[in-house]
């Protein structure tokens, strides 16, 4: 069965669907133009594939943490297709997305949060999974949590904007980094496939967005308030 995954949480646009052939993902930067590429770009993928929404039995989507407005983006768009089909979703963090396409055991996964800041969480890969090693935060560079021992791969648009601060901090801690990785639609559908099998998938009205810089995850009927 078929199923989607699409991620705006950077200034990449990714996009990724289950085939038999296994998934198949595609990206591209495109800056702050999400809301008028996503539908043309996903309609071509599907096309090259010989699909259509009428075959996709679910949706996974970046629900952050990431841009506050590429997040909204992706997360409506996520909403209105599964809406219209009456098909699930799954939220996949876009830090352990960065885990799954770093092709290591020990990732600290690290976006550049803007305002001298970073996201991050540090995760080690256990069986077909990944095991948090410290919690998904927000905090300056410099007072970042450290994981235990040394070995860890730094993946992430923090390691590329905030790299010398984070090398002083991390010190022997770090292997390896890997700046110019982003999440990757393909690693979410990864992620998400085993959680649609055991039918994990909830209601396009319980979408969740993580926004770390405000420590709260807003179903989309919270986001309405005022």
């Amino acid at each position: 069965m078929p199923y989607l995954a699409l991620d705006t949480s950077t200034e990449h646009l990714s996009i990724a669907v289950s085939t038999p052939d296994g998934i198949i993902g595609r990206d591209w930067l495109l800056g702050q133009k999400h809301a008028e590429q996503t539908l043309p770009r996903l309609g071509e993928l599907l096309a090259d594939c010989g699909l259509g929404m009428v075959d996709i039995e679910g949706i996974a989507f970046g629900n952050g943490p990431g841009s506050f407005t590429g997040l909204r983006i992706g997360c409506g768009i996520a909403q209105g297709l599964a809406f219209a089909r009456d098909i699930p979703l799954i939220g996949i963090s876009t830090l352990k997305a960065l885990a799954q396409g770093a092709q290591a055991d020990k990732i600290v996964a690290c976006l550049d949060a803007r305002m001298n800041q970073v996201y991050a969480a540090a995760y080690q890969r256990e069986g077909q999974g990944w095991r948090e090693i410290t919690p998904a935060t927000v905090c300056d560079p410099h007072v970042l949590p450290l994981p235990p021992g040394e070995g860890w791969t730094g993946a992430g648009s923090g390691f590329a904007a905030y790299g010398p601060a984070l090398a002083e901090r991390f010190g022997p801690c770090l292997a390896a980094t890997l700046p110019a990785l982003f999440p990757k639609a393909a690693d979410m559908l990864a992620l998400a496939l085993p959680r649609f099998a055991a039918k994990q998938g909830r209601p396009a009205h319980e979408a969740e967005l993580v926004y770390l810089r405000d420590k709260v995850a807003l179903k989309t009927s919270e986001r309405a308030k005022p």
